[in-house]
């Protein structure tokens, strides 16, 4: 499936909640010496253009980080998130200058980083990067900007088969995000197969899987599965901003889905996820849930 582009829908609510957690896992992890594995199956083009023609057709990102962005309220973690996103927007102009802003000042919104350039942020000289991105075009943008690090691999594969070949990771430690696109019906059934196999070989890993609340059944069943072949613990998040559109179709909010997950994430989330219901809410049933099994 080559038409799926995330440029489209960079920024949006389902990107707030996928990447606040996921700063959070890579803060986590970093707090032990050791080196670690990040791999990304599905890595996209790790950053994209606001004002582009794409990411202009829906502008998805206006109810999602734009909703966030100047607000001086924000909760610590999401502060952090943010800081994240507003530092990747400092990065050098064509010129070769790196915009400098005064103490307190907010740079514009104008581009929002993937998942790749997010981690990028957090890991360290040590810790190794695993991206595969399908998409030819993606792919190159993701080797130009991330290519020359020998610490950094870039494929562009199908990363439902290509994770295989990356647990259990040298040394034994890793995060695994898995976030494709679902626009076939059958990416369902690939995560769960892919992630079965994975945690066969690499029980020990965190392994995230992002997810789509629209009308499908698929989505539906798809948290109760993946509690399924958890092996030891797991948490749930789930964050609904919006109603179905009149036909019954139409994102209307996005979980994550985290296998081995931090022993301090499900008191974060408890923090941090009535703040983004109220922020994000574009109805009044706006609403969050979150479930855990402990270890």
């Amino acid at each position: 499936m080559l038409a799926y582009r995330h440029a489209f829908h960079a920024g949006n609510h389902a990107d707030v909640l996928k990447h606040l957690v996921l700063v959070q896992v890579l803060r986590y992890m970093a707090e032990k010496d050791k080196p670690y594995r990040y791999v990304d199956t599905h890595a996209g083009a790790g950053g994209y253009l606001l004002k582009g023609q794409q990411a202009q057709k829906t502008a998805e990102y206006r109810e999602g980080i734009n909703r966030l962005w100047s607000r001086p309220d924000l909760p610590p973690l999401v502060a952090d998130y943010v800081r994240l996103v507003q530092e990747f927007n400092l990065q050098p102009g064509e010129d070769g200058v790196q915009p400098v802003l005064e103490k307190g000042m907010t740079p514009p919104l104008a581009l929002y980083p993937g998942s790749p350039s997010i981690a990028r942020q957090l890991l360290r000289r040590t810790d190794q990067m695993r991206m595969f991105e399908l998409h030819p075009t993606d792919a190159r943008t993701l080797a130009a900007h991330f290519g020359g690090n020998k610490h950094v691999q870039i494929f562009n594969e199908d990363g439902f088969a290509g994770l295989k070949g990356q647990v259990p990771p040298n040394p034994r430690r890793g995060l695994v995000l898995m976030d494709p696109s679902y626009e076939l019906v059958g990416d369902y059934g690939k995560v769960i197969a892919a992630l079965r196999e994975a945690v066969v070989r690499f029980a020990e890993g965190v392994y995230m899987v992002w997810y789509p609340q629209v009308s499908r059944v698929e989505s539906a069943q798809l948290p109760k599965r993946l509690m399924a072949l958890s092996p030891k613990g797991w948490l749930h998040v789930r964050l609904t901003v919006s109603q179905p559109g009149e036909r019954g179709f139409g994102l209307t909010g996005s979980g994550m889905f985290i296998i081995n997950p931090p022993w301090t994430l499900h008191a974060q989330l408890k923090e941090v996820m009535p703040f983004l219901v109220e922020t994000l809410a574009q109805f009044d049933g706006a609403s969050y849930v979150i479930e855990e099994q402990p270890a």
